[in-house]
This record gives C-alpha cells, sequence and structure tokens, in this order.
C-alpha cells in the first residue's frame, strides 16, 4: 500500500469535483453541522455509502461526531475500538482495507450485519501531533488497491481536526467561564463593569443587592445617579474619575451612595481600574455600611461621653429640689405625671427658678433615663452655627468644616434633649425644630439625606411665648408644639417657707466644698432672708450664700443689711441678745393683743355671742411658759401659719384640751423633719 498524499497537479477532473463539493459543504459551518456536512460530502465525494468522523472517549473506546449511514444522518454511536479495522488509528497509522473487512474483523458484528467490504481511515492529529480521532469511509464494494481519494481524506482530516481542537477548547472555555461565571455572581464583592461615563455594562448578583437595583435594570444604570450628593462625596467621585481619566488605578476611596430601591444610605469601598482599550472600567464594591454605622455610634458615644463629662464637671444640684411650699409642690406633682409620658414639656420661669433641675427630673424619672440628657442653650449658640450644633453638618459643608459633626439632637438620639431658652431662637432654626417635632428627622448642614431619630424634647424660657407670638417674634405652631404641657415655675419669692431649708442647704455644701464648720444660719439673718424679693431667684440666693460662706469667720453665718437691703422688724427686746424662747414668746402676745386677748368663742369683732369668749388674764401673761414644740418653727409666718392660741398656762392644763400630732417641720438644730405634739382646744 502506498501511505504518500498524491499530487494534488495529477488530480483528475471528477477528484477536483469532489474535492470542491466538499469544500463548499463545510465552508461556511462549524461545530456539529461542520462534522455533519463533513461526513455527508465526504461520503459522496468518495463514493462511498458509509462515512463518521470520531473521537477518542478514553484509550479503548470511539465516539462518533457525525455519522452519514447510506443516504442520512444517523444518531451518534459509542463501541470499543478493539477487533475494529481502525485500531491501528490509535498509534496514527493509516488504516486502509480495499476488500474483505467483513472476513479479516468477524468479531465487529456492526460490520459484518451491513455487509462491509472495503474500509479507509485518516487520523486526525492536532498541532502538537496527538491523535484525536480519525475520518473513516466505508462501503459494500471493494475499493482501489492505491486509493486515488487519499489525498482528499487527508485534507479534510487535518480540517476535521482543527474543528475537534477548536471545539475542545471552546468547551474548556466554556466550563472555565462557567466556573469564573459562578464566582463572578457569588463573590461576597460587588463587581461593576462600565463605561467612561459610569453606565453600567454588567453587575454581578451582590452588586445589585448593595445598590438596590433589579437584575433587568442593571445594565443601562448610570453609578452616578446614585452618588450621595455631599461636598465630601462629590470631592471623592472628582479624584477617582481624574484617575480613571489619566489611565491609572482609581485607589480605594470610601462612598456614600443611595440604593436605587428605597434611597437609603450606603457606605463602600470603591476600587476601580481601567481596561487597556480604556472604552470601559472594572469596578470592585464592597459593602461597608454596619463599619461605617458602627463608627459614627462610636463617635457618637464619645462624644455623648465628653459631653457628659463636661456636665458632670459643672455643679449641678441634680435632683435636690429643695422645698414643701405648696406652689411647689404642685410643680413637683406634675413632674411626676408628665415624666412618665413621652409629651413635650414647656418650663417657663424667670430666670433662677430652676428650670433646668425640673428638667433634670423629668428625664430622671422616665423611661429614659438611662440615655443622655443632652443639653443645648439657644441663647449661647453663635448666629451663624445654630443649624450646626443643633443638627450637625458634613464635611465640607461650610468654611472650617474639616470633619463631620454630629449635631445635638444625633446625641441625644433615644434619650432627652433641653432647650434652654427656647426664646432665644432665631426664626430659619425653629423652621426646622418644627420639623423635627412633626416628623422625627432633619438633614445635616450640607446633607441630603434625611435622619430620623427618637428625642424627647423639653424646652424652657423666661421669655412671655404668648407676646413673642403675638410681636412675631415666635412662630405659633412651634410654640403650640412645645406647649403640650406647659410647667409654670413659681419666683422665690412665692415661696418663702422654701427660704430657710434652701438656704440650710446651701451653706453646708459650700462650707464642705470650702472646708469650713459652720453650724447654722444668724437668726437675723434668716429673718433677711426671708424678708428680701429674691429677683434673681434661686441662683442669686445661691450666690449670696457662696460668698457668705467664704466671708464666714465664726460658727454662724451673718450676712450684713450692705449685702440684703431689706426692712426687717426687729425683735423685742431689741439691743440686747434675745433668746428664740423670749422671740417666739413676743411674737405670741403681739397676737393675742391684736385679738383682744380672746383665744375661743367669739371675738370682740365677731360679735357672737353664742359662745362666750375665754381671755388669757395679764397674770396668765406673766407666768408664760413658751412650749417646747415652738422651738422647732422656722420662721415667724410658718408660726402664723400653723399657730393655735393657748388659753391656759402649760403648767396648768384645761380640762378641755386635747392632744393632737403636729404637721412635719423642719428642725434647724437637726436639719431633719420632727413630728411635734400641740395643744388645741376641742369644740
Amino acid at each position: 500500500m502506498n501511505d504518500k498524499p498524491m499530487n494534488p497537479d495529477g488530480l483528475s477532473t471528477e477528484e477536483l469535483t469532489a474535492l470542491a463539493a466538499i469544500v463548499e459543504g463545510t465552508a461556511l459551518v462549524t461545530g456539529q453541522e461542520f462534522f455533519r456536512s463533513l461526513a455527508q460530502n465526504l461520503a459522496k465525494g468518495v463514493g462511498t455509502r458509509y462515512a463518521f468522523v470520531a473521537e477518542f472517549a478514553g484509550h479503548t473506546r470511539v465516539r462518533t461526531l457525525a455519522f452519514w449511514f447510506r443516504d442520512q444522518i444517523i444518531d451518534n454511536t459509542e463501541w470499543d475500538l478493539a477487533g475494529t479495522p481502525c485500531e491501528e488509528v490509535v498509534r496514527g497509522n493509516l488504516c486502509h482495507h480495499p476488500m474483505g473487512v467483513k472476513d479479516k474483523f468477524r468479531d465487529d458484528k456492526s460490520l459484518m450485519e451491513w455487509g462491509i467490504e472495503s474500509y479507509l481511515g485518516v487520523p486526525l492529529r492536532d498541532a502538537s501531533g496527538e491523535t484525536l480521532g480519525y475520518l473513516a469511509v466505508f462501503d459494500e464494494q471493494p475499493m482501489p488497491a492505491e486509493p486515488r481519494k487519499l489525498f482528499t481524506m487527508r485534507i479534510f482530516a487535518a480540517r476535521a481536526a482543527a474543528e475537534l481542537e477548536r471545539m475542545r477548547y471552546e468547551k474548556r472555555l466554556h466550563a472555565s467561564e462557567e466556573r469564573y461565571r459562578d464566582l463572578f455572581e457569588e463573590a461576597p464583592i460587588g463587581y461593576v463593569q462600565e463605561d467612561l461615563e459610569s453606565r453600567f455594562i454588567t453587575a454581578n448578583r451582590r452588586a445589585i443587592q448593595i445598590l438596590g437595583l433589579k437584575p433587568e435594570e442593571a445594565a443601562g444604570t448610570v453609578g452616578m445617579s446614585l452618588v450621595a450628593d455631599t461636598p465630601e462625596n462629590k470631592r471623592h467621585v472628582r479624584e477617582v474619575f481624574r484617575s480613571i481619566g489619566q489611565g491609572t488605578e482609581a485607589g480605594c476611596a470610601v462612598i456614600e451612595l443611595r440604593r436605587k430601591d428605597d434611597g437609603r444610605p450606603i457606605w463602600v469601598q470603591w476600587h476601580s481600574r481601567p481596561e487597556p482599550s480604556g472604552q470601559y472600567t472594572r469596578t470592585l464594591i464592597v459593602d461597608i455600611t454596619d463599619r461605617v454605622l458602627m463608627e459614627q455610634e462610636r463617635t457618637r458615644f464619645e462624644q455623648q461621653n465628653l459631653y457628659l463629662q463636661e456636665e458632670i464637671k459643672s455643679v449641678h444640684n441634680f435632683e435636690e429640689i429643695i422645698g414643701q411650699s405648696p406652689a411647689l409642690t404642685a410643680v413637683l406633682h406634675n413632674v411626676r405625671r408628665v415624666a412618665a409620658t413621652e409629651s413635650t414639656v414647656l418650663i417657663a420661669g424667670e430666670t433662677g427658678t430652676g428650670k433646668e433641675l425640673i428638667a433634670r427630673a423629668i428625664h430622671s424619672n422616665s423611661r429614659r433615663k438611662d440615655k443622655p440628657l443632652i443639653k443645648v442653650n439657644c441663647a449661647t449658640l453663635p448666629a451663624g452655627l445654630v443649624e450646626s450644633e443643633l443638627f450637625g453638618h458634613e464635611k465640607g459643608a461650610f468654611t472650617g468644616a474639616t470633619a463631620r459633626r454630629l449635631g445635638r439632637f444625633e446625641l441625644a438620639n433615644g434619650g432627652t434633649i433641653f432647650l434652654d431658652e427656647i426664646g432665644e431662637l432665631p426664626a430659619d432654626s425653629q423652621v426646622k425644630l418644627l420639623r423635627v417635632l412633626q416628623e422625627s428627622e432633619f438633614d445635616r448642614v450640607g446633607g441630603s439625606a434625611p435622619i430620623r431619630v427618637d428625642v424627647r424634647v423639653l424646652a424652657a424660657t423666661n421669655r412671655d411665648l404668648v407676646k413673642a407670638v403675638r410681636d412675631k417674634a415666635f412662630r405659633e405652631d412651634l410654640y403650640y408644639r412645645l406647649s403640650v404641657f406647659p410647667l409654670q415655675l413659681p419666683p422665690l419669692r412665692d415661696r418663702k417657707d422654701d427660704i430657710p431649708p434652701l438656704a440650710l442647704f446651701l451653706v453646708n455644701k459650700f462650707a464642705l466644698r470650702i472646708g469650713k464648720r459652720i453650724d447654722g444660719i444668724d437668726k437675723d439673718t434668716m429673718r433677711r432672708l426671708v424678708a428680701y424679693a429674691w429677683p434673681g431667684n434661686v441662683r442669686e440666693l445661691e450666690n449670696v450664700i457662696e460668698r457668705a460662706v467664704i466671708l464666714a469667720s465664726g460658727q454662724k453665718l451673718e450676712i450684713g443689711e450692705d449685702v440684703l437691703s431689706v426692712k426687717v422688724e426687729p425683735p423685742a427686746g431689741h439691743g440686747q441678745a434675745a433668746t428664740l424662747e423670749a422671740m417666739e414668746k413676743e411674737h405670741i402676745l403681739t397676737v393675742l393683743r391684736q385679738t383682744g386677748w380672746v383665744v375661743g368663742g367669739a371675738t370682740r369683732r365677731g360679735q357672737d355671742t353664742r359662745t362666750p369668749p375665754e381671755y388669757v388674764t395679764q397674770s396668765d401673761e406673766k407666768a408664760w411658759h413658751p412650749p417646747l414644740w415652738t422651738r422647732h418653727f422656722v420662721t415667724g409666718a410658718t408660726f402664723r401659719r400653723l399657730f393655735v392660741p393657748w388659753s391656759q398656762n402649760p403648767a396648768t392644763p384645761h380640762p378641755r384640751l386635747v392632744q393632737q400630732k403636729a404637721q412635719p417641720l423642719f428642725d434647724l438644730h437637726t436639719k431633719m423633719p420632727r413630728t411635734l405634739t400641740m395643744a388645741r382646744r376641742s369644740h
């Protein structure tokens, strides 16, 4: 057998026609269609009724890629290579049997069944010389011993080998793409391919989730439309696109975005790399929202900590509300009732009446007591920075805004904010405060995304806000939002009974701080303190007591008339040291003289003779023994309020006298409430 290829110049016209038919039949198709067309046209061109293209399925089996059987393409099949005519093809040799095939290969039942007489097979080799499969034609009729179509067979065997190699490479590429596509789609990092105008070409599943897109919306979405409109973001984006425009990688930048579906803010690490062609970029997106929010929360806690440390450094009589006067008791009763609610409270009162103490009492008795109480004095805020202090600002929002700052409302989130001197708030800030009260949200200065907060608002003022509303100096709608539960604090001049315990409390407080021992307050000084009008209220009393403690040189606190210029009625025995008992006796005798010494029944003014009056005689006056319980009254005013006239000398009690417990009074000596017993006449 001649294994050399024939010279194409020696081909007959018939052979050239067959070759041209095969070329035309396979030129426009690839893949499986190519092999089907090749098997069909090869059988016709060579003049056989059977032709197939096969590849090796392992080392011992063969699988057809296309099989022309008599006059049609049939389904592919697979068989063992052993005992077949082309077993030698595995070793890369030509397989040619011009006749007697069915007699030589009796184990090949298919060839025996079909009555195959001749067989020609050519190996398919790749570029490296490895045998991939073979191309075979066979027929029931014998073939020439010197096959004239061998050259054609080898030409198309090379073409079939190239196509088979291409298909295998394509299959490997497809498998690789599938693996990378799985990695691409299931990666925990967002991948986006975008053009130079930030329009998305492709985006993986994680990127779609991060950005709040629908799968069908990904292609064509403009990335810049998702960037938050803040000065800091604009600067970062400009830097990124400047790097991309220069053909360099954009470093890892933290950018704030807005989800497309609900507008929620998200923070991502954005890393872009331009393709070598410069037509589009590949961008990695890492969601760091949780980390940024945790950092913001940590910053908020740090600022709260600093704020509370500053508050601790200042002097506060936290919940040290001293007094039992009816006016103050009524206020404290309302404080207890409103503290358990979430209502907004407007605390009104003159300066120095303790509005901040009332606000602290409301907060400490509320459900928010474990959260911060943030105090803001609206009168001390700089005119141009009111909104920044209350609501915070973004980095770069204005000159000097070198970093993001959290406002007082964000610091108070979950707790309470106390807006002192609310009447001094500028008109433009009143609008934003009204929005917070109505919608519980606000915008930072320079920010575009609303921030929701859960804050209880307590406000205080020493101004007449009703008059300010009439004068158009305060918004009417804001006033009604603030005054859900108004509290009016009484001035100290209306709380005369609270002045002695307040004064003693302040004396002990400042004496302990300064390191002095002061056992009490001089009686004349106490009268002067009670009689003074206190236009500055408790704050003025505090300042006067502190100054007096600093100047005190004895164990009793004394305040001269030069400090408290008030007219005080001198006690009995003026000019000599009067005892407390003598002062009490003089006061009671003064009351008896005013009533004409009538202590029971009708007075001379009443002219009611049905109950005979009883009198205290002059001998009773001379034999007067002041009762022990009178020593525990703090002031004459308190004594007058609780005084019950006596009709008998305590040494010889009247048989109709009975015992009754008095109200708790403040003991000047022990500084503790004491239950006293006093006698009154029974009718």
